[in-house]
């Protein structure tokens, strides 16, 4: 059968116009042997294609089952015919990896991966082009070809129009007779055609070409679709990549919708008498049997010292149970311990938790906080090795995971550190392992509703308005809801428009295509040998960083092992929290040694006092808080997973609650199912409750819940659970559950595509709950100034936490120019405790460079702005920007004042020395007299200047217009809105600072934040 060996998949991006599963799905419909993905320097679509081909041989074979039980066998499908049906398709075509070489020279080969060497070869060769070229692009040059290249099956493409050996030299021939002669065993030339009336003479040149040259011809379409029917498609990909219109693409538009995947009939069709091509094309096929299947991954070893990893890790185990219980463990942890190291061994898991404790070992050595989280990370081993510090005996997780186990597969562990300092922790595993050998995944950035329609509406020539109003009527990122014919009427667009029609078409066409490839938020592949056979290596856009073309579903799908090495922001407000408390109370706590189950920690947390408190810091939680009413460490577990979409959507949330409080009774419809939600009242809240209720209530196996588990991913990326729905409902009713039970549960686990919470991920993110919350109650000042230290993060801005601290009744100071640092700092307040004094960083505008300089020329401090010019060496600029944040205060300097100062300094202003103006000698300019500044101007300049005001509220100088006045006694009704006020000179000065405060909304109005929150009372 007929092989088509070089294949263009929308991974060559706006280009391809069909997805790799899509090309399977077509080849096995058509009946064709194998084909081979060939991107464009690039592999990084084949993995797709190899989940898709394993699907359809699980698919056939389950049929082929069904009917040998039954003594059925359907009618095969034959070749060339194609069945819309599915369930027609009987072939299951090999896939071929490959690429498509596009060299400096302007020579074009196919390289076809034979072997694992030569899929080596190719991976090493393409990793070559793309580090030595800015992300996104590749510099391949035929100088540079491996003097080895066994292993490979190479196809040239001639060009479409090649010259005559008479008519002169051609720079293409002469690449081609030199490349013809170094690689003669592998190398053949492609018969291609280009369907424009002329292929048959075309083919015969070829022909004649391949005889000089010595080289076999072999046949292939080159598809850019797998159908005809995607030819717009590829029209559009093109505009946009050319940045035009699609009725702008003159030449560039694809003549007409026959580049496309064929079958073998069609195929010998077009050949004519060159149809032989078709046959080499098969056997050359038949001489690549490499299978992506086959590549086998190598985890580092871990080998110490001679020790081997599995005696390495049950010595450091060990040694961190007594690190964890100096004074002995409980039998029943040591035993969880044993269980635990066991089950590592029998699945020769340790490298992989040994990789991470080492990852963890050196963030600790650094003082870089981290916390692991994931299914394996609250366990007794993660625990003794400090990967976490959650305590096992808190947990309710086993550590092994019926699926996980079944399909051999190590749990997934992900580790948190400080976002300021998690670069140190990256560029450490690119030392420790070598760029050769470690490496981010890459992330598919995919088209979805906004960038769709915005794109696509340019390709199609439609104006800005349009596309902005099409925009607008989008319901969140991934959704393309909102574009309906009604919808459409409403915002004055005509849904009959033949433009606006088929543009929409379009648009819900490429949703899902790939654009480009970002890199992961901090997955890293380490391998024993070199990563660059295993996969080709490119720079991302970040200098230092270095990734692969693979995204985690691929390498998940391969059987590949990542370390996730993630960044958030609350583990260094906490890390700055404890280093606070040891420096101003000598007490030293770590996440694990912090006072555990702190009553006073709950009752703050029941009357929702949680600003900037982790994870419960949203609208959401705060309301929820008081209903939840959390007093134990589990109950924040449920917390944390319980106000996601997922459980949100599922209807979870108020039936839970209504059984926390006795509202409802808690049931169970089995004893089966009650073993598995016992412990969330029989209302299911995570993802692992999802897989267990499939696998106990309704009779999955472990394969189909690890296909529920992959469809649960965020916002349903790449399928929904509901194709489950048959199978599920089927199942349960066999159990001898209710239909109606049966349908609530579906419907609650659909709940989890959109966004559902493991249970192992909710105990590691409840921790830090606690530890925040800890350190808010008992110490407000620290935890103010840590979080503001810690900015950009959460919910809140730097003025809503600053008026949270002062209502928690701490001390806090502005920014001065003798007492502050870049920092915000914990300092005496005079009576036995402590203040909060705002640092340089508050100041918009200000580097930290600056700040150290003002420090560090401080000496005994400032008496002037002059002194500050001249002994920190700052720039005239730079000194109006700290007069307008008012940090001259302390000198006695009003706003005006200082910054008059401030204005007067310049380049050309003399020297001090040649001024005499050292120590106050020489002569003075004159002192301006400047109007005070009134409260309404102080405070909107406070918020110009840092974004918060330590004066007054902004309403708190409305209040008067906003508040009612009470009714005269005897009146009923509704009182005016403000009674007329007394006309005095203070009233007046007051109207004028409200009116100065309203008009001032038109200057910086990104800068005046929105109300605070009203959960608290405000103290004006």
């Amino acid at each position: 059968m007929f092989s088509e060996l070089s294949i263009t998949s929308n991974f060559t991006f706006l280009t391809g116009a069909s997805h790799p599963e899509e090309y399977m799905e077509r080849a096995a419909i058509l009946g064709l042997s194998a084909i081979a993905i060939a991107d464009v320097n690039s592999v990084a679509g084949i993995v797709r294609a190899h989940t898709r081909a394993r699907e359809i041989a699980r698919q056939v074979a389950e049929r082929d089952a069904v009917e040998a039980r039954d003594g059925r066998i359907g009618p095969p499908c034959p070749a060339g015919l194609v069945r819309p049906d599915a369930m027609a398709i009987r072939n299951v075509p090999r896939l071929i990896p490959a690429a498509r070489l596009v060299f400096s020279e302007g020579v074009e080969i196919t390289a076809l991966a034979a072997t694992r060497r030569g899929w080596a070869v190719l991976c090493r060769l393409i990793s070559k082009g793309r580090l030595r070229a800015p992300k996104g692009h590749c510099d391949l040059r035929l100088a540079e070809l491996p003097d080895d290249m066994s292993g490979l099956e190479l196809i040239l493409h001639p060009p479409p129009h090649i010259p005559s050996p008479t008519r002169g030299a051609c720079p293409w021939r002469t690449q081609a007779e030199r490349l013809s002669r170094r690689l003669h065993p592998q190398m053949h030339l492609a018969l291609t055609p280009l369907y424009d009336g002329e292929d048959d003479r075309r083919f015969a040149r070829i022909a004649r070409l391949a005889a000089d040259l010595g080289l076999p011809t072999v046949a292939t379409a080159c598809p850019r679709m797998h159908h005809g029917r995607r030819r717009r498609m590829a029209d559009v990909l093109t505009a946009i990549r050319l940045g035009c219109r699609v009725s702008d693409l003159g030449k560039s538009a694809l003549a007409n919708a026959e580049q496309r995947l064929r079958s073998e009939a069609e195929m010998r069709a077009l050949m004519g008498p060159q149809a032989d091509a078709v046959d080499r094309a098969a056997a050359l096929a038949e001489r690549c049997r490499f299978d992506l299947g086959t590549l086998r991954y190598e985890y580092p070893s871990e080998i110490a010292q001679g020790e081997t990893a599995e005696a390495r890790l049950r010595r450091l185990a060990h040694e961190g149970l007594r690190w964890r219980y100096p004074h002995g463990a409980p039998d029943k942890v040591r035993a969880m311990l044993e269980h635990e190291l066991a089950l590592i061994a029998k699945l020769r898991y340790e490298p992989y938790f040994l990789t991470v404790r080492d990852v963890v070992a050196f963030a600790r050595a650094r003082n870089i906080l981290c916390q692991g989280r994931g299914s394996a990370a609250n366990s007794v081993v993660c625990y003794c090795l400090g990967v976490t510090s959650v305590s096992p005996e808190i947990g309710t997780m086993v550590f092994e995971r019926f699926v996980s186990e079944a399909r051999d597969e190590p749990p997934d562990i992900d580790v948190d550190f400080e976002h300021e300092r998690r670069e140190e922790v990256i560029q450490h595993i690119y030392d420790r392992y070598g760029r050769h050998r470690a490496g981010l995944c890459a992330t598919v950035i995919h088209y979805r509703g906004k960038r769709a329609i915005r794109e696509v509406g340019a390709a199609m020539g439609l104006a800005r308005d349009t596309i902005g109003a099409l925009s607008s009527q989008l319901w969140g990122f991934f959704s393309t809801k909102g574009l309906e014919a009604e919808r459409m009427a409403e915002i004055g667009l005509d849904p009959g428009d033949r433009q606006l029609r088929l543009t929409l078409e379009l648009v819900y066409e490429i949703v899902g295509f790939p654009r480009h490839l970002s890199q992961h938020v901090g997955g890293f592949i380490m391998t024993e040998g070199r990563l660059d056979e295993l996969v080709p290596i490119e720079n991302a856009t970040m200098e230092g960083r270095t990734v692969i073309c693979w995204d985690k579903d691929d390498i998940d799908s391969l059987g590949i092992l990542k370390v996730d090495v993630l960044a958030l922001g609350m583990l260094t407000c906490i890390r700055k929290a404890f280093d606070l408390l040891d420096l101003h109370h000598g007490e030293r706590f770590s996440l694990a040694t912090l006072p555990p189950e702190d009553p006073a920690v709950y009752d703050m947390l029941c009357e929702a006092d949680s600003i900037g408190v982790f994870q419960v810091e949203s609208r959401a939680q705060m309301n929820f808080l008081p209903r939840m009413k959390p007093r134990t460490f589990y109950d924040l577990v449920i917390e944390v997973a319980i106000i996601r979409p997922g459980p949100i959507q599922g209807d979870m949330v108020h039936p839970y609650i209504r059984r926390r409080n006795g509202e409802e009774a808690v049931s169970f419809p089995s004893d089966a199912l009650g073993q598995v939600l016992g412990k969330t009242l029989g209302v299911p809240l995570f993802q692992e409750q999802a897989m267990q209720i499939a696998i106990v209530g309704a009779g999955f196996t472990p394969e189909q819940a690890d296909r529920l588990r992959r469809s649960l991913a965020t916002f349903k990326k790449h399928g929904s659970v509901s194709e489950f729905r048959a199978l599920f409902l089927k199942g349960m009713k066999r159990n001898g559950y209710d239909d109606d039970f049966a349908e609530r549960c579906f419907s609650q686990i659909e709940g989890f595509g959109s966004y559902g919470f493991p249970e192992s991920h909710a105990a590691s993110f409840a921790l830090l709950v606690y530890a925040s919350a800890w350190i808010k109650r008992h110490h407000p000042g620290i935890f103010a100034c840590a979080l503001l230290n810690s900015q950009p993060m959460g919910f809140y801005a730097p003025a809503q936490i600053v008026r949270d601290a002062r209502e928690h009744g701490v001390v806090v100071r502005p920014v001065c120019i003798n007492a502050s640092f870049w920092d915000n700092v914990m300092e005496p307040d005079g009576q036995g405790g402590l203040a909060l004094r705002l640092g340089f960083r508050q100041i918009k505008g200000l580097s930290e460079e600056d700040a150290q300089w003002i420090a560090g020329a401080r000496g005994n401090g400032y008496q002037t702005v002059r002194d500050v010019w001249r002994r920190a060496g700052l720039a005239a600029p730079v000194l109006a920007r700290l007069a307008e944040a008012d940090v001259f205060a302390g000198l006695g300097l009003s706003r005006r004042a200082a910054l008059w100062e401030a204005k007067g300094l310049g380049p050309s202003q003399e020297l001090p020395l040649f001024a005499r103006d050292i120590d106050g000698e020489g002569t003075q300019e004159p002192v301006a007299l400047l109007p005070e500044m009134t409260m309404g101007e102080q405070v909107v300049e406070d918020y110009v200047a840092m974004r918060l005001s330590l004066r007054a509220h902004p309403v708190a100088l409305l209040r008067p217009l906003l508040t009612p006045a009470p009714p005269e006694p005897g009146q009923r009704g509704a009182a005016p809105l403000a009674a007329k006020p007394p006309f005095t000179p203070e009233f007046i000065r007051q109207d004028e600072d409200r009116r100065m405060l309203a008009a001032s909304g038109g200057r910086h109005p990104r800068d005046m934040p929105l109300p605070i929150p009203i959960t608290r009372a405000n103290p004006d």
